[in-house]
């Protein structure tokens, strides 16, 4: 591999692979409202939410982190303007205590905090408008739930990035399958290790919480006691945990994947599994699931972090091809386990962050694992029909095109449905 993309696709793995605490909706509305409060430099008489509908869609089930089991948009940003901290990005309100839930649970109450749908914008927009008196400080997300990209104050604009740097993040319309396969296979440990085994520790840890603890709708919990040990099930039930923790308000942070951290526990869990399972070396670890993630992101690249959707499925077709790896799979077993598990389950909507995520999580996983377990018996559904193609790269365009093109009406009505319109 040439060292520019070589040095292209650590730069991807780095910038994406990065904690955060809790559905990353709602962080990212706390983090916008905590950097608007920051540069209006006192406390708001109110705010003003302007978001994009998937963002509103997918804050409006589950329980924002640290804020003792409250719910949405508005929760989010007063907790954010009241103990954010904007330099701690997706873990901005890590610090909340007892008394800023409190104070947030009598904020949101009294109305300080109002959310109007916007409209015409990307699916990823949030504009955070702080007032207080004749003062008043603007902050917008754009593409990225970390990326600020417009500050103002007094309705100045004091800072304006619209796009995201590719020198610093990586171009990821230079991903494909082969040299992804390529680069797992070649990349220096030192390079990737520090990266890939802070994912393991974190997605691992929320993981386990959701095996032993009473989260959510407790999918993956049922999931083990269904198990018999049989690894396929396991290997669901773990990533299936994590989202249910997570959804449910959890605060442990997790490393996410394409702006999700159920996407990042989906990459993770089944991978991690049947590392174990197959005592697997480390290093063999490690390089599945570099695998793992950039197939991932490879095909959200297509649809996008914000669709009508689910990422799951994406997530879900990469882990099955980690799992792939650990046992020695080449290019065509890893490109018929892709092609195979989205010709199942690809067009799974996505109605919002909520309880059934887990569930949904599971159904990925396994449509994943089917993929692979056919992809070994030389079996794939034929190409050219519906979205499979001979060309596996050509397969992932064309689920991509239906997800951002021709699921984006099915993307409107679910809002409409959702905010009763």
């Amino acid at each position: 591999m040439k060292k520019t993309q070589y040095d292209n696709y650590l730069k991807i793995l780095k910038d994406e692979l990065i904690p955060a605490m809790g559905c990353t909706e709602p962080i990212a509305i706390a983090l916008a409202a905590a950097k608007a409060r920051e540069v209006l430099g006192q406390m708001p008489d109110h705010i003003l939410l302007r978001c994009s509908g998937n963002i509103i869609k997918n804050v409006k089930g589950v329980v924002v982190p640290n804020s003792g089991g409250q719910k949405g948009v508005e929760v989010a940003a007063i907790l954010g303007v009241v103990a954010g901290n904007p330099d701690s990005e997706l873990e901005v309100i890590s610090g909340a205590g007892k008394e800023d839930i409190e104070l947030t649970r009598k904020l949101n109450q009294q109305g300080l905090c109002t959310c109007e749908l916007e409209e015409g914008e990307e699916n990823l927009f949030i504009r955070a408008y702080l007032t207080a008196g004749s003062e008043s400080a603007a902050v917008e997300i754009q593409t990225k739930h970390n990326h600020i990209s417009k500050i103002e104050k007094n309705n100045q604009i004091v800072f304006w990035q619209q796009g995201i740097q590719i020198e610093d993040s990586g171009d990821k319309s230079q991903l494909n399958i082969r040299e992804i396969l390529e680069f797992a296979n070649e990349a220096d440990l030192k390079d990737v290790e520090d990266i890939i085994n802070r994912q393991i520790e974190y997605n691992s840890a929320i993981s386990e919480v959701g095996l032993t603890q009473d989260w959510s709708s407790q999918v993956g919990r049922t999931l083990m006691l269904l198990s018999n040990d049989d690894i396929r099930i396991k290997a669901r039930a773990a990533a299936a945990a994590g989202s249910d923790a997570r959804m449910d308000g959890c605060a442990m942070p997790v490393i996410i994947n394409s702006g999700s951290g159920n996407q990042g526990i989906t990459c993770t869990m089944p991978v991690v599994v049947y590392a174990k399972e197959l005592n697997a070396e480390k290093e063999v670890l490690i390089r599945a699931l570099v695998l793992t993630n950039l197939l991932s992101l490879h095909q959200k690249r297509y649809i996008g972090n914000l669709s009508a959707y689910c990422g799951a499925v994406s997530a879900g077709a990469a882990a099955a091809c980690g799992i792939a790896y650990l046992q020695g799979a080449d290019y065509d077993i890893i490109g018929k386990t892709l092609i195979n598990a989205l010709g199942n389950v690809g067009g799974i909507v996505c109605d919002g962050a909520k309880d059934s995520c887990a569930a949904k999580i599971s159904s990925a996983v396994d449509a994943g694992i089917l993929g692979y377990e056919m992809a070994i018996r030389n079996h794939s559904f034929p190409f050219g029909e519906g979205l499979v193609e001979e060309d596996y790269e050509q397969t992932l365009k064309n689920i991509g095109r239906m997800g951002r093109l021709g699921m984006k009406s099915t993307d409107v009505e679910i809002l409409n449905i959702m905010i009763g319109r």
